[in-house]
């Protein structure tokens, strides 16, 4: 797209796509749905990789990864970790370069439905403990949520607070309606118009 390359997922590959370019970013179409957002590059020849388009690739080929422009990138972009990169060697020194490699690779894959920053202190909390699966990364991940979830982010009593000093328009003008004082409306008075009726009247209709 003017000069420039952006990536789009493996799977797409051959396929015809739709690329929408706008004043800071471009969105990549595959029919309706999106399958591509990256930050519009301003320079020209440039490339803007995701890292997480080729893991299908990667995972298949692990030994493309440590020099892979888009694993750079994504380290330029604070996506992959310092504590990724720990856990990685870890991983590497346990099972060795291939089989760590695709280890972080399926770590890398939980990023598609788990939050960064769950996933981060799930990587920190099994390289404290030795664990160096892709599964006991995604368990101490989802303790992570479960924590976060368990935490309210704000005081309920403020939020009753805030709530009893909202104050609807209509209550507030019923309260500072006057008394009524007026006696309470009877029907005795038609009750003796219809005893007191003259013979053979008809009601109208």
């Amino acid at each position: 797209m003017r000069t420039n390359h952006y990536s789009v997922p493996v799977r797409l590959i051959g396929r015809r796509v739709r690329a929408m370019l706008h004043a800071s970013e471009l969105i990549v179409y595959d029919g309706r749905t999106e399958v591509a957002r990256h930050e519009r590059l301003l320079a020209k020849a440039a490339s803007r990789l995701e890292l997480d388009h080729y893991l299908e690739v990667l995972i298949r080929k692990p030994g493309a990864l440590p020099g892979a422009t888009a694993l750079d990138q994504a380290k330029a972009a604070g996506k992959f970790t310092p504590v990724h990169e720990q856990w990685w060697a870890r991983a590497c020194q346990g099972h060795g370069d291939r089989d760590g490699t695709r280890a972080l690779i399926e770590v890398l894959l939980l990023a598609r439905h788990m939050n960064h920053e769950h996933i981060v202190a799930g990587l920190a909390a099994a390289l404290r403990a030795g664990a160096l699966t892709a599964d006991a990364v995604a368990l101490e991940a989802r303790k992570t949520a479960e924590a976060d979830d368990s935490v309210p982010e704000h005081d309920p009593r403020e939020a009753g607070q805030a709530a009893s000093a909202v104050t609807f328009l209509t209550q507030r003008r019923l309260a500072n309606l006057p008394p009524d004082t007026r006696p309470l409306p009877s029907v005795a008075a038609y009750d003796q118009l219809l005893r007191h009726r003259p013979p053979g009247s008809e009601t109208a209709s």
